[in-house]
């Protein structure tokens, strides 16, 4: 289990400065839980090449990260979806140009307890799983015990991506148990044998089962490829092209060393995108 990753908590040791403002020498990162191994890998790394750079972290969610960016109190928002054209328009009128740096490639996996039989689910059952169209796992397979839907809240990129990509833009059930975190849903579902979740790649761990989908299995070849239907870009964005220590992070997080970190972390370097 990912104890050291939590919404609230910030996730790297201050060197210097305050954490509430952005300034010269002090790197501030909030947003996405999906990008936190990601980042929290990579900030240590990065720190210990740079004793001089004050690197802090804490997650929220992808939109608390595209709002900190946009109110000039983070220096990069961690995002696991791309930016709304909405708060593209909010940040021009803030003074702050979004721009998208990609940083690893991903996979939303369904997972489910070990205890569940069920190994596949199709994009279709899915979506009508989590709008509350099945309600139980026998419709789908499994055995005959009602579906406890397990997922992210609002504010998370990984529940818009997954909105979007399954559920086709459907609403969530009312019914479904909402989480603050990707942590928090691999300890919801480990703990509950009829429920369901959804997780990247990096949150994976033998506490849950990670369903196939349309018979494709989550990996890193099958998120590349996109074969595997739940596949997208994790993102560091920032206002404007990277600059001083906030471009030194992100391109170290794009170095040979630091996408290693990123594959260490159970992501998909985006270096291997062609």
């Amino acid at each position: 289990m990912r104890s050291f990753i939590k919404q609230t908590v910030v996730a790297a040791v201050f060197l210097m400065g305050s954490a509430g403002v952005a300034f010269a020498g002090n790197v501030v990162i909030k947003g996405s839980t999906t990008v936190l191994p990601v980042a929290q890998a990579t900030i240590e790394a990065f720190m210990k090449k740079n004793p001089g750079v004050s690197v802090s972290l804490s997650g929220g969610g992808s939109g608390e990260g595209i709002k900190a960016l946009l109110d000039k109190m983070a220096n990069i928002a961690n995002m696991s979806r791309t930016a709304k054209k909405q708060e593209i328009d909010q940040g021009k009128a803030k003074g702050v140009a979004v721009y998208q740096n990609v940083v690893a490639i991903d996979a939303i996996v369904p997972v489910v307890n070990p205890q569940n039989k069920v190994g596949n689910l199709s994009t279709d059952q899915l979506s009508q799983i989590y709008q509350g169209k099945i309600r139980n796992w026998k419709e789908v397979g499994g055995d005959d015990l009602e579906i406890v839907v397990v997922s992210r809240d609002s504010s998370s990129g990984t529940f818009e991506a997954w909105g979007e990509i399954v559920l086709k833009k459907a609403r969530v059930s009312p019914r479904a148990q909402l989480q603050a975190s990707s942590g928090a849903i691999v300890q919801a579902v480990s703990k509950n044998k009829y429920a369901i979740g959804y997780v990247g790649l990096g949150y994976l761990e033998k506490s849950v089962k990670a369903l196939k989908v349309n018979g494709v299995e989550a990996s890193a070849k099958t998120a590349l490829s996109r074969e595997y239907p739940v596949a997208r870009d994790l993102y560091m964005y920032t206002s404007g092209k990277p600059q001083g220590e906030t471009a030194a992070y992100i391109n170290f997080v794009l170095s040979p060393e630091g996408q290693k970190l990123v594959q260490k972390a159970g992501f998909v370097p985006v270096t291997t995108k062609k």
